[in-house]
């Protein structure tokens, strides 16, 4: 069926990479983890295919290929510059003060630990409910809102340190 993989790349692949380089804040990063998942997806596509929700399937990979060991070290390394998701999508009529609060916002998201950086990257960039990001991290639902209040948690204190500085 490759047919249908070459429609699902085609259709998802901006989507997965956008995701990707949300949750990496790195677009070579976020290529190479979308390339490696891609690459892997194919020869399963038939029965990813015949899946309720293959993107949701797939997403999940990203999001594994992410939180796996062999990133680690790539991922210490964080580029905080807006450059990087305004090439995938850019902003309409940015004033500067945006720009500056939203890689304020970046970098606070950044040093978060994986699993709550792709939990808040899942609920708030990609709109996903507490089950859907439940299924891509695989964990309870209650984890994931744990996760969540955990990393607003963190990112107030960051910002109200902020704010005193």
């Amino acid at each position: 069926m490759p047919d249908g993989y070459d429609q699902f790349v085609t259709d998802r692949l901006d989507r997965l990479l956008r995701y990707a380089t949300a949750l990496t804040c790195d677009r070579y990063l976020a290529q190479d983890i979308v390339q490696d998942v891609l690459l892997r997806a194919q020869p399963r596509w038939a029965r990813i295919a015949a899946m309720d929700a293959p993107y949701l399937y797939v997403k999940r990979m990203v999001t594994n290929e992410y939180l796996s060991w062999r990133r680690r070290k790539a991922a210490r390394d964080i580029a905080t510059s807006s450059k990087t998701l305004d090439t995938l999508a850019p902003p309409v009529s940015d004033p500067a003060i945006r720009h500056a609060e939203r890689d304020a916002m970046r970098a606070r998201i950044a040093v978060l630990p994986r699993k709550q950086r792709a939990a808040i990257v899942l609920r708030y960039y990609e709109d996903c409910t507490d089950a859907e990001i439940a299924t891509v991290l695989n964990c309870t639902e209650g984890t994931v809102r744990s996760h969540l209040s955990r990393a607003l948690q963190a990112l107030r204190s960051a910002d109200r340190l902020v704010e005193v500085s």
